[in-house]
């Protein structure tokens, strides 16, 4: 039974908990996150974004999707499919991370290890690419993907007073896969897991194309999510805006 998302840190003994410094982030890998944010906004400081199209769900359903977010912390997909309807929250604004799933009249919490990645998972320029508090950045390197060169970073969640198996750093560990010439992301990686076992990993794909300029803003027009290598969504954007002013109430979980 999926439980809310609370941080780990609150869940175990005291004596768990060891002095530990930040570890500095990359300076190559903080370049190219500057420069793949610089790529995708133009220097517009982005608060807020809404994504509209068609989506597939689990390659055999279909319908629309809106997916929203406000800053880092805070999104909302929203499918209106065929076999029904399906809403899937990230809400940080309490200082506490939560999640929640809506499926017809059905409805749960995500267990406490899947809000360790990125809220914002189908927007790069709200995730940690823009190097909020307590992230760290890992230049991995320069790798061919799917025939193309890409740059290969990594982030994850510092908490101090890691705690063992798994840590906040291994829940939270995104890869991000950036074109090599013009520093879009091509596809992010990271691991979900089952509500009962946070130690089995459940690998997670998202591959961004055909970005456009829509106000300033590059919007990759096509995103594909895949779960363990099956096909998840796959959504065709229509039209997207952002600093619309979106309230947080959009985004509150009971």
């Amino acid at each position: 039974m999926s439980v809310r998302c609370l941080l780990l840190l609150v869940l175990f003994s005291p004596s768990l908990v060891f002095a530990q410094t930040q570890p500095a982030s990359d300076p190559r890998a903080v370049t190219l996150a500057a420069q793949s944010i610089a790529a995708l906004t133009g220097g517009i400081a982005i608060s807020d974004v809404t994504l509209t199209g068609t989506v597939t769900w689990n390659g055999t359903d279909s319908g629309t999707a809106t997916m929203q977010a406000v800053g880092t912390g805070e999104s909302r997909v929203d499918l209106a499919l065929a076999g029904g309807t399906r809403t899937e929250i990230r809400d940080a604004q309490t200082g506490v991370a939560l999640g929640q799933w809506m499926a017809g009249n059905d409805s749960g919490y995500f267990a406490m290890q899947n809000c360790w990645t990125d809220a914002v998972w189908f927007f790069p320029p709200l995730g940690s690419l823009s190097m909020g508090s307590n992230i760290v950045l890992v230049y991995v390197g320069q790798e061919n993907r799917s025939g193309a060169t890409v740059q290969h970073i990594q982030s994850y969640l510092y908490q101090s007073g890691q705690i063992p198996n798994p840590t906040p750093q291994q829940l939270s560990t995104t890869d991000f896969f950036l074109d090599a010439t013009t520093f879009l992301p091509v596809a992010i990686t990271f691991n979900v897991h089952p509500d009962t076992d946070a130690t089995t990993n459940l690998p997670v794909e998202v591959d961004f194309s055909n970005y456009q300029n829509i106000g300033g803003v590059l919007v990759p027009l096509h995103i594909q999510r895949y779960l363990q290598g099956n096909p998840l969504m796959d959504v065709i954007v229509s039209s997207a805006s952002v600093n619309t002013g979106l309230t947080l109430s959009i985004f509150a979980i009971n």
